[in-house]
C-alpha cells in the first residue's frame, strides 16, 4: 500500500507525577511502585480534556506536515477509551480544529491499545481507493481516569495520559509504503483486562452497584503473559513474511509501551536488540492507544528514522489481540 506519513505530533498534560510522589500519597514504601512497575513518572490530566490533548497533537502534526486543517478530508480517532459513548470523538476534534462542516469524514475505530494501527490501516485503504487525499489520524487517552488505586496500585501506576497524531497521504514510487499489516485475536483471554461499565452491559439506573463495581480498569497480568508467550513469536513471523522482510532487515521497532518490564520481555522473546526498540515507558507510562504513535513521534524527532528505514509497529491489546505494521518510510 503506497502510503506515507508527512507529519506527526504529540501532547501531554501539564502535570507530571512521579512514582515517588504516588508512594507518599498512597502511604506505600519508598521505591515500591517504581520497583513493581519500572515507571518513574507519567503525565496526568488535571484541567485538560482528552479532546484538548488530541487537538494539541493534531495541530503539531499539521504544522510538521506544513498543511492547514482545511486540507484534511478524513479524520479518524483510534482511542482505547472514547471521550463519550456517543457520538464518536473524531467529529469533535474536527470541530475544535476549525474544519468546515462537510469538508471531511470523521469517525472513530476501536481496537483498544491497537487503535492507532487500525486507524492507520483504515485511512490507508481509503486513500488508496481514492476516497481521501489527506488523513489526520489520532489517539488520545486519559488513562488516569478509571484506575484501581485502592486494590491494584501496581497496575494503576503503569499508566499515563497523552496523545499523538499523524498526517497520511499517498506516496509516490520510492517514497515509502506500508509493506504489511496484521492483527490476530485470542478471545480465550477476553476477560484478562478491561473496564466493564460504560456500554450496554450494565444499566446505570437499574444496576447501580454492578455498574460501580465494574467502572475501574482491571488486569490479569499472568493471563496476558501466558497468551503473549505462547503466540507472539508466531504472529511476528507471519507479519514479517507478509512484508517480505527478514528479521535482520528491521531498522527500528516501535512497540506498544505496555510497561518497561514488558518491553524487556518483548526484546528477549522476539530477539530484537534493545537498541532497536523505542522504549519510553519509564518516563511516560502506558498511554494505551497513544503509546505507539507517541513513541514514533519521539523517534522521528530524535532522527532515529532515516529515509528508507524499515520500521515495525508492534503491540498487544485487550481482547486479546496482537497487531503489527511493517512500514518503509
Amino acid at each position: 500500500m503506497r502510503i506515507k506519513i508527512i507529519g506527526t505530533g504529540r501532547a501531554v498534560p501539564a502535570t507530571c507525577v512521579t512514582s515517588r510522589a504516588l508512594e507518599e500519597k498512597l502511604g506505600l514504601g519508598h521505591g515500591q511502585l517504581e520497583a513493581a512497575t519500572g515507571v518513574v513518572e507519567r503525565y496526568v490530566c488535571d484541567a485538560e480534556s482528552q479532546v484538548d490533548l488530541a487537538c494539541a497533537a493534531a495541530r503539531l502534526a499539521l504544522a510538521d506536515a506544513r498543511i492547514g486543517a482545511g486540507e484534511i478530508d478524513l479524520v479518524i480517532g483510534g482511542c482505547g477509551v472514547p471521550y463519550q459513548p456517543l457520538p464518536s470523538t473524531a467529529p469533535l476534534v474536527m470541530q475544535r480544529l476549525g474544519m468546515a462542516d462537510g469538508s471531511a469524514a470523521a469517525f472513530d475505530v476501536n481496537s483498544t491499545c491497537l487503535g492507532f494501527l487500525t486507524a492507520f490501516e483504515t485511512a490507508g485503504r481509503m486513500i488508496e481507493a481514492g476516497q481521501s487525499k489527506r488523513a489526520l489520524i489520532f489517539s488520545s487517552e486519559v488513562a488516569s481516569r478509571a484506575l484501581p488505586w485502592k486494590d491494584q496500585p501496581e497496575i494503576a501506576a503503569l499508566f499515563g495520559d497523552g496523545a499523538a497524531a499523524a498526517i497520511l497521504c499517498r506516496s509516490a514510487p520510492g517514497e515509502g509504503k506500508m509493506a504489511a499489516s496484521l492483527m490476530r485475536t485470542y478471545p480465550s483471554a477476553y476477560d484478562a483486562c478491561g473496564i466493564g461499565s460504560g456500554g450496554t452491559r450494565f444499566d446505570f439506573h437499574r444496576q447501580p452497584q454492578e455498574f460501580a463495581s465494574h467502572a475501574l480498569f482491571h488486569m490479569d497480568g499472568k493471563e496476558l503473559f501466558r497468551v503473549t508467550s505462547r503466540h507472539f513469536n508466531r504472529f511476528l513471523t507471519d507479519l514479517l513474511e507478509r512484508a517480505g522482510w527478514d528479521h535482520e532487515e528491521v531498522d527500528l521497532v516501535v512497540p506498544h509501551q505496555a510497561s518497561p518490564f514488558a518491553l524487556v520481555h518483548m526484546a528477549r522473546q522476539t530477539g530484537f536488540a534493545r537498541e532497536k526498540l523505542v522504549d519510553i515507558a519509564a518516563r511516560y507510562g502506558n498511554q494505551i492507544a497513544a503509546s505507539i504513535p507517541f513513541a514514533f513521534d519521539i523517534a522521528r524527532r530524535e532522527r532515529r528514522i532515516a529515509p528508507g528505514a524499515k520500521v515495525l509497529f508492534l503491540g498487544t491489546s485487550a481482547g486479546v489481540s496482537f497487531g503489527g505494521m511493517a512500514l518503509q518510510v
